[in-house]
């Protein structure tokens, strides 16, 4: 991503932790959009949002295409469940950026069993 390219933002969730994301992300002047899927109630108030509730956390195959479709250069995740599934690695093998831990990385989070086991 070039230094000032504007920013398509695809931010994954549709809860508080969403909405407080999005809510900071269109305070910058580089963000030109944020498409939020499926986004909730909350996040289609907020200034550069636009919510795209036919999109499913859990599809990340459907999250991808649309990503490609609309030009995504960031993509954002908040819910824990998919960034233990994998959608980091997903869309960072089609060549895009993402903020969030990889599969492997969010294990940690994800299972406090292996998160107690890896401590040991």
């Amino acid at each position: 991503m070039a230094e000032k390219e504007s920013l398509r933002i695809l931010l994954i969730g549709g809860g508080g932790r969403e909405h407080a994301l999005a809510w900071k992300l269109s305070q910058s002047t580089r963000v030109e959009t944020i498409f939020c899927a499926p986004g909730n109630g909350a996040t289609g108030n907020v200034r550069k949002a636009i919510n795209v509730p036919s999109l499913s956390p859990d599809q990340p195959a459907d999250l991808l295409v649309f990503a490609k479709k609309s030009n995504i250069n960031l993509v954002v995740v908040g819910p824990e469940v998919p960034l233990v599934a994998g959608i980091v690695d997903v869309f960072e093998s089609d060549g895009i950026q993402c903020f969030g831990p990889r599969a492997v990385a969010a294990r940690m989070e994800g299972s406090k069993t292996f998160a107690k086991d890896f401590s040991e």
